[in-house]
């Protein structure tokens, strides 16, 4: 199972959508599916269906370490890495709700790496992924507007971190929750 942790954006479809609708059109840019938008807190790779209960219950220790309560979080604005001379990924940042994501992502690294898993090779920055960007086609028209445009997804109340399974097809990944951890 390929799993991953993370917060969705639940109910920001919209704004997800409508903050991707200023990216220009290059053959170069696959938009994510904004019904799948979520900021990632941990991506664990392929874990045995053995070590699923393992993992659940790391997260749940993690969760409530963290004692992060349910807080509200403001998306917007854009960002790429690894950088804009180089861009394989266009984002939304976090504007409000950073810290708790932080205090929610070091818990959740603690917790997972004691199991095994590998550590973070960068520093996290709350995010949400909008497109990846194959090549450099277009990307005088990404830098231009990732510079000069500045989307506002929306706002949303945090509850639950979840730990989700996500499926690799030709259409693009699907997801589906595995468990949810209620702040």
């Amino acid at each position: 199972m390929r799993l991953f942790v993370s917060v969705d954006l639940d109910g920001l479809a919209e704004g997800v959508a409508d903050a991707q609708a200023h990216l220009p059109e290059t053959g170069s840019l696959r938009l994510v599916d904004p019904t799948d938008a979520h900021v990632t807190l941990k991506f664990l790779g392929e874990v045995a269906p053995d070590r699923v209960d393992e993992v659940q219950e790391a997260l749940a220790t993690a969760v409530t370490d963290a004692g992060v309560d349910p807080f509200e979080m403001a998306v917007g604005g854009f960002g790429v890495f690894p950088s804009l001379d180089y861009i394989s990924v266009v984002w939304v940042g976090v504007r409000e709700g950073g810290p708790e994501l932080t205090r929610l992502h070091e818990a959740v690294e603690r917790e997972t790496t004691a199991l095994g898993f590998d550590p973070a090779d960068h520093e996290f920055t709350p995010h949400v992924t909008l497109a990846r960007m194959n090549d450099a086609r277009g990307k005088d028209a990404v830098q231009r507007v990732v510079r000069e445009a500045d989307p506002t997804v929306g706002r949303m109340d945090v509850t639950e971190v979840r730990l989700t399974e996500s499926t690799l097809t030709d259409d693009g990944p699907t997801y589906e929750t595995v468990a949810r951890f209620p702040l």
